[in-house]
């Protein structure tokens, strides 16, 4: 195949490559920004916990809520932008995650930290991350082309990391959180105008090729409810949130009782940011051409690994950023390989709603590892415990995903095999 027909078999046969690059770069701004911004939360625990007199366990109490709220409400958001669309969804987002963040600013107690940046934010991102932008990259390319896809907008959104946690740091350092806060308001805004060029996905009709367009949701959650394969990867999803969002939340902490510069925090999670934005695009480019759950299963096992070796070795700056290049090649990558495997299985018609209901397993693990990683620090002193369990349970969960079953539904069987003897 030549580089110009291995162009234009990228996007869908109703876009040009122009429109399908805009689309796809709505959706991708919208996922960088909040994720970026949601991933930097934890540079604000010791001055926020400082300036209005709370605890770090109660400021991780408001990201695990956060979280919970976030996986929660996904699968409710997912419905609504497989049934209306994804255009009106995202620009709500965005619009709540601004005033989200005017209320953290403005926090004066924990029950205000908990409302913005844990249940507001927490809608927010089930309405502008990996859900909705995942629906607008399965409208707009092809299916043999999805993996990467996915992968190429989760990689994207990455670049919000890097940008959002050293710009936050810096703003702390010159000028307070409350103006880091305020700088993270105006990217919010900028959110707005990448989720209404995303929402023009909407248009995009449903390529017969993408299977399951003739079922019901009722129908559908039947057959991922009898799915073993289904359960066992939302189960596995369960250890990504709880490794990830204790490290987001708990490295700054860790380092600044290891006696390390404030700004290696942001430094590590800028390099996270940086080296996702490489492996969720070499995951997504090997999710179109290996097994996806193979994949997977090798991401959970080569992350508990990577903390076991990290929280057990002596600390320095360059085992942080080393860690952290580790880290975010294994980050992201997930997405679009649960993503893949979710419309292998089921079909598009009603991915946003699947993947949200696989991803409140995820913003569980989420929960508990934001909240259960400041109550061991809290009550021993140290992360030495919350670090084992999330390298323990972590290899657990990729043994278990390395032998899910991805057979697809019958429903999508049969809509295939109709399509291949209508084809002939």
């Amino acid at each position: 195949m030549t580089t110009a027909s291995a162009a234009a078999s990228f996007h869908h046969p109703s876009l040009n490559r122009a429109q399908s690059i805009s689309i796809l770069a709505g959706a991708a701004v919208m996922l960088s920004l909040a994720m970026g911004m949601r991933q930097s939360l934890g540079l604000f625990m010791q001055p926020i916990t400082h300036d209005i007199g709370i605890s770090a366990a109660d400021f991780a109490l408001a990201l695990a809520v956060q979280n919970i709220v976030w996986g929660m409400t996904q699968p409710f958001a997912g419905a609504l932008v497989d049934r209306f669309g994804t255009r009106l969804i995202a620009v709500f987002g965005g619009a709540l995650y601004a005033a989200a963040l005017l209320v953290t600013a403005y926090a004066s107690a924990a029950w205000m930290v908990t409302l913005g940046a844990g249940v507001m934010i927490g809608v927010a991102l089930s309405c502008t991350t990996s859900g909705i932008a995942a629906k607008i990259a399965a409208k707009v390319v092809r299916p043999e082309r999805r993996s990467l896809a996915f992968g190429l907008v989760s990689a994207a959104g990455s670049i919000g990391t890097f940008v959002a946690a050293p710009l936050a740091q810096g703003v702390i350092q010159a000028s307070g959180w409350q103006m880091a806060m305020f700088a993270f308001v105006a990217l919010a805004a900028v959110m707005l105008p990448a989720a209404l060029f995303g929402g023009r996905a909407d248009d995009v009709p449903v390529d017969a090729k993408a299977g399951g367009s003739g079922e019901s949701m009722r129908a559908t959650l039947a057959d991922a409810g009898r799915h073993g394969g289904y359960i066992v990867m939302a189960s596995a999803f369960f250890v990504c949130g709880l490794q990830l969002v204790f490290l987001t939340t708990h490295l700054p902490t860790f380092l600044a009782d290891c006696g390390a510069n404030p700004m290696l925090s942001a430094q590590a999670l800028a390099v996270i940011g940086a080296f996702n934005v490489f492996g969720s695009w070499l995951f997504g480019w090997l999710g179109d051409r290996y097994h996806k759950h193979w994949l997977l299963g090798l991401i959970y096992l080569l992350r508990s690994v990577a903390i076991a070796l990290y929280f057990s070795m002596p600390v320095s700056n360059a085992s942080t950023l080393i860690f952290a290049a580790i880290m975010g090649t294994l980050w992201l990558g997930v997405i679009p390989l649960v993503n893949g495997l979710v419309a292998h299985i089921f079909g598009i018609r009603y991915l946003a709603t699947l993947t949200g209901i696989a991803f409140f397993s995820h913003q569980v693990g989420s929960f508990l590892g934001a909240w259960g990683g400041g109550v061991i620090y809290d009550a021993l002193g140290s992360y030495t415990l919350a670090w084992q369990l999330a390298a323990g349970i972590g290899a657990a969960a990729g043994i278990m995903q390395l032998f899910m079953n991805t057979r697809p539904t019958e429903r999508v069987l049969n809509q295939q095999a109709a399509l291949t003897a209508a084809a002939e």
